[in-house]
């Protein structure tokens, strides 16, 4: 079986995690992943760490696999020139530089475009490639402060939080990803490629959704609620006997059957939690009255009890229960393979499941250059015996 885009060649000029974090989806989705980096390695994830196995960062392994790898000098002639003979026979390239970066190297959209005009070009920056903003360096921290999501996570003691992973990289990372392929499927009508130009500062906003709308309809600021819900009553944390979990009521039947198991059905019938705005409304008396419940039994009895009454519920997980957990071992998240200077590794696998063209774990992340062999030289070869 060959991946859903195993006819697509990528050029991949990204480093650290929105672009790599793309390619990486592209790669296991079946496409040729050609990643380049600077003579030595230019991917400033390499050294980010510890942990390190073998002097291969954990960081790097995250966001790499199933590319192969070259090195070349953009700032050369020569660098410059391989550029555009790849280009010519690939569907994509990605990049990350800052604003006028691609210009000064000589390989904007335009020039490429003229060498292959079919080709996919996305760009990666932190503020977009136009507005006020745009020289502007952007990095994920940066973003989750500017775009709002900072002041919306934590709780009132906290101050504001961002996110326990660079989320905005992420969301990036997944919006290029779907760009690149609705650009690909769109080649297929107009027989033309075309430019994107995405943002994390764009991107992080439109991760707002509902906070955002909230305060377009209503103008409100909204604060921090910590793991409480703003439109959703009973949304959050909650301690029991020997933890805590999660439980996540998400409409007035449930509510109804939730009373049941808490062993108090005069709540579901009271005019202040009858509907879910009215508890919205009547939170803070709501909120306590369950907590003192479900103190008095563990974990373990409450997520029994919810299950058997399809109460939305779940554990909160450290990263050893996680790993273990045996729906994900089931679902295959989580990978090993032989990588030629770290050794044995484990990776999270693809959350993408195909029941034709399925994912599959085809390269280790590269080591810098790893492929300058296979792919310049066979290269220069080919152009070579062209000349004859």
């Amino acid at each position: 079986m060959s991946g859903a885009l195993n006819n697509i060649t990528v050029l991949d000029l990204s480093r650290v995690l929105a672009g790599p974090y793309c390619t990486m989806i592209l790669g296991d989705l079946g496409a040729e992943v050609i990643k380049v980096e600077a003579p030595g390695g230019s991917d400033e994830t390499r050294k980010w760490g510890p942990p390190f196995q073998n002097d291969v960062s954990a960081y790097y392994l995250c966001a790499n696999r199933n590319k192969k790898s070259i090195t070349l000098d953009l700032k050369s002639n020569e660098g410059i020139e391989t550029i555009k003979e790849l280009v010519a026979k690939s569907d994509v390239i990605i990049h990350n530089f800052k604003t006028g970066t691609m210009e000064r190297f000589g390989i904007d959209y335009e020039e490429l475009a003229n060498i292959n005009p079919k080709l996919v070009y996305c760009s990666i920056t932190g503020f977009g490639e136009t507005g006020p903003y745009k020289d502007l360096p952007g990095y994920d921290f940066i973003i989750q402060a500017m775009s709002g999501l900072m002041s919306i996570t934590g709780d009132e003691d906290s101050g504001p939080q961002k996110v326990g992973v660079a989320i905005t990289d992420i969301l990036t990372g997944l919006y290029a990803a779907t760009g690149i392929q609705a650009a690909l499927l769109e080649r297929h009508q107009s027989g033309k490629g075309q430019k994107l130009d995405i943002s994390l500062y764009d991107s992080a906003v439109s991760a707002l959704v509902n906070i955002g709308s909230n305060y377009l309809m209503a103008g409100k600021i909204p604060t921090r609620l910590g793991n409480q819900h703003a439109n959703i009553v009973p949304y959050q944390t909650f301690q029991t006997m020997d933890g805590e979990m999660v439980i996540a009521i998400g409409n007035d039947h449930q509510f109804k059957a939730f009373c049941t198991i808490l062993g108090k059905e005069q709540y579901s019938d009271d005019e202040r939690f009858q509907t879910n705005p009215a508890r919205v409304q009547n939170r803070a008396i709501l909120v306590p009255l369950i907590q003192d419940i479900l103190i008095t039994k563990p974990t373990s009895y409450w997520l029994d009890q919810c299950h058997q009454s399809n109460i939305p519920c779940g554990p909160i997980q450290n990263l050893k229960e996680v790993t273990d957990d045996p729906q994900l071992q089931a679902r295959e998240m989580f990978l090993e393979t032989v990588h030629p200077t770290a050794g044995t590794i484990k990776m999270i696998g693809s959350p993408l499941k195909f029941s034709r063209t399925p994912v599959t774990l085809r390269h280790h992340p590269p080591n810098a250059g790893e492929h300058n062999e296979e792919i310049l030289l066979t290269k220069q070869a080919t152009k070579s015996n062209s000349n004859e």
